[in-house]
């Protein structure tokens, strides 16, 4: 499936079943920015007061949304086979790709950044990759959460480390956001959540920004 191809795929109207969160096992990887997608699952569980059970070769649990109970899943597998797992979750529930919301980091958005999109390429995460393998499609939908991509260090060496101090910071907000992205996707529908989230808003120059007050 060629990349130009795969940014053709419709907006999906189809609701959401099921979440993915995409990282890998072990407290080695637990604080890296590849495993920031199980944080934004982690802060919705423990708001819903949920316990993960061990089942689809990954941590499971259930989160309701609104009045929308939604399957969600932390493959056990590391990213590179991540698709395994999601794929027994999607076929054992009969939940199709387009019902399916992929949660991941991205190297292509500043860190901060969290944006929605339904269907596309893997942009190399393989996460990703794995999971259109397993499917053979990739309409599923994404919440792509910014981790910056570094001028100088090894793309793989930075996902694979810890957020630096002054990030760390702002994690916190940061997660939050992705985890209100997730809630309006599931509740509101894709193309009201893109509307809200995928908007970026400039900052006015000091000059402008003066003359408004």
């Amino acid at each position: 499936m060629g990349e130009a191809m795969a940014e053709k795929t419709p907006v999906t109207d189809a609701p959401i079943r099921a979440i993915a969160a995409l990282g890998n096992p072990g407290r080695k990887y637990a604080e890296t920015r590849h495993n920031v997608g199980w944080m934004v699952v982690d802060l919705l569980a423990k708001r819903q007061g949920a316990s993960w059970q061990t089942r689809f070769q990954g941590e499971f649990t259930k989160l309701r949304f609104g009045s929308t109970d939604v399957a969600v899943l932390k493959p056990g597998s590391f990213m590179n086979l991540s698709g395994h797992p999601v794929q027994a979750m999607c076929a054992f529930l009969g939940i199709a790709p387009e019902e399916l919301l992929v949660i991941h980091d991205d190297l292509d958005l500043a860190f901060g950044r969290t944006q929605i999109k339904a269907g596309g390429g893997h942009g190399g995460h393989n996460g990703l990759r794995s999971i259109i393998a397993q499917f053979a499609q990739n309409g599923f939908v994404r919440v792509r959460v910014g981790i910056g991509r570094p001028d100088e260090a090894d793309a793989a060496d930075h996902v694979l480390s810890p957020f630096l101090p002054h990030e760390r910071t702002e994690l916190g907000q940061v997660i939050e956001r992705a985890a209100e992205a997730v809630d309006a996707i599931v509740q509101d529908g894709v193309r009201p959540a893109m509307n809200r989230y995928n908007t970026v808003v400039k900052e006015k120059p000091p000059a402008e920004a003066k003359a408004a007050k």
